[in-house]
């Protein structure tokens, strides 16, 4: 089984910075993706940025410009540098990766979530 833990959630005031980091374990052959969601209260999960094992990124409009994904292949990690905070990135981000297991089986996996809340 694998598993995801996430790090780096917290408060800050709008127009700063946040780093959020993930790092997969458990029997793991390969990840071909890894990724970031968020959900705001009242509000659908959506897809804020992904990254492939290549490091093809893929980013919600949203975020576009202000959001960087990054991934450390050999660690099994990702991360998402937030700068430029808005309120309205205020969510619960919640760490995603599909691959395949040790045991060669399809698998999608998600984190525990950490909050973020962005002040005005």
């Amino acid at each position: 089984q694998v598993q995801l833990v996430e790090s780096g959630g917290g408060l800050v005031q709008a127009g700063g910075s946040l780093r959020l980091s993930c790092a997969a374990s458990g029997r793991i052959f390969s990840i071909r993706v890894m990724g970031w969601y968020r959900q705001a209260p009242g509000k659908q999960r959506e897809l804020v940025a992904t990254i492939t094992s290549g490091g093809s990124a893929n980013y919600a409009d949203s975020v576009k410009g202000r959001f960087t994904v990054s991934r450390d292949n050999a660690k099994n990690t990702v991360h998402l540098q937030m700068n430029s905070l808005k309120p309205e990135d205020t969510a619960v981000y919640y760490c995603n990766a599909e691959g395949l297991s040790g045991d060669f089986r399809n698998f999608a996996a998600w984190g525990q979530g950490t909050q973020v809340t962005v002040s005005s």
